[in-house]
């Protein structure tokens, strides 16, 4: 996916449709002169709604929509009809997708299922007839209640991958070569820190046709849970990882220190993220024989379980994914 094309937040200005005005009409016809009230009610204003669309990945669809109209509910009229609701604006948004209020911050609700809808934005209701407000005392009520107006207000939408692994690591540690060895991705790679610079996906084709997610998350830095870099632009992707794989590239210059700065830069941004199973991953092994790869498995300090892999010889691939599986489907 080009990376102009990745858009992860939006904020647009929401103005949902009025209701429609009830009507103070009169049953009038050939053989009634003077018939009672049957003014019909005013139809509902229309809603703002998010629907998920399992084919997106990215919000781009509203980038560029700054305002979203809702319709106005039809009048109320004669006979006790009820006016027509007014046309509801649908927004399809890709899973994961967080609504905020702008002006509170706080979080309305989020899409995680394939054509699941919330309303972002109510219309205004439609107005009560005159049929409504006849009483004994009063036979002809010669007046209607008028729609409720609708709302304008500014919300926030903003994605979080929804992936079954999310690579961690610092920008070079070999993430998007793994995703492209073992999904169809094809992400950008160079020798460079921060070549991905938004989310990557693909799918991991298992045995017997089984498949899951994994996620390439742009390389976390130092105080990324301050900001520094693109830090919470990186950070917020992992939320919605079912199991995190920490890479570590066996040439660093300290894999111990390494990965205690990942652990704290998680801990720091959001500490339910250390509740995820975790797997670390130290990579690029091909570039040591196996009696060094033996002295850097005696330094290794940290308790997680540990896999050693080669992107480039697929040395420890098949393994991996049999883990991977394993930790996906723990009970």
């Amino acid at each position: 996916m080009p990376e102009q094309n990745f858009i992860d937040y939006v904020k647009i200005c929401c103005r949902s449709g009025a209701g429609g005005p009830g009507s103070a009409h009169f049953r009038r016809d050939k053989i009634t002169s003077k018939g009672g009230p049957d003014g019909g009610d005013g139809g509902r204003g229309g809603h703002i709604i998010v629907r998920g669309n399992k084919q997106l990945w990215t919000l781009l669809s509203l980038k560029y929509r700054k305002h979203i109209l809702g319709k106005h509910g039809a009048n109320g009229s004669q006979s006790g009809k009820t006016g027509a609701d007014g046309e509801d604006i649908i927004l399809e948004v890709p899973l994961g997708t967080v609504a905020k209020d702008v002006e509170t911050g706080e979080i309305l609700f989020e899409i995680s299922k394939d054509k699941e809808e919330k309303i972002l934005l109510a219309g205004g209701r439609g107005g009560l007839g005159n049929t409504h407000f006849k009483s004994a005392t009063n036979q002809t009520p010669r007046f209607a209640q008028q729609g409720e107006p609708g709302k304008e207000e500014w919300k926030i939408l903003e994605l979080k991958v929804l992936a079954d692994v999310g690579l961690v690591g610092f920008p070079n540690a070999g993430k998007s070569t793994l995703l492209s060895v073992v999904t169809a991705a094809k992400p950008k790679i160079a020798n460079y820190p921060f070549t991905t610079m938004v989310p990557n996906l693909g799918i991991v084709s298992y045995r017997d046709g089984r498949s899951f997610v994994m996620a390439d998350i742009p390389g976390i830095i130092e105080n990324a849970h301050q900001g520094k870099g693109l830090g919470h632009r990186f950070l917020k992707h992992i939320e919605r990882n079912a199991v995190l794989l920490f890479m570590i590239p066996i040439d660093s210059d300290d894999l111990n220190e390494e990965f205690r700065i990942l652990l704290s830069e998680l801990e720091a941004f959001n500490r339910e993220l250390l509740d995820k199973p975790r797997l670390v991953l130290v990579t690029k092994i091909d570039m040591v024989d196996e009696e060094l790869l033996e002295l850097v498995k005696e330094e290794i300090k940290w308790e997680e379980p540990t896999a050693f892999i080669s992107s480039v010889s697929h040395e420890g691939i098949d393994s991996l994914k049999d883990k991977l599986w394993q930790m996906l489907n723990d009970d």
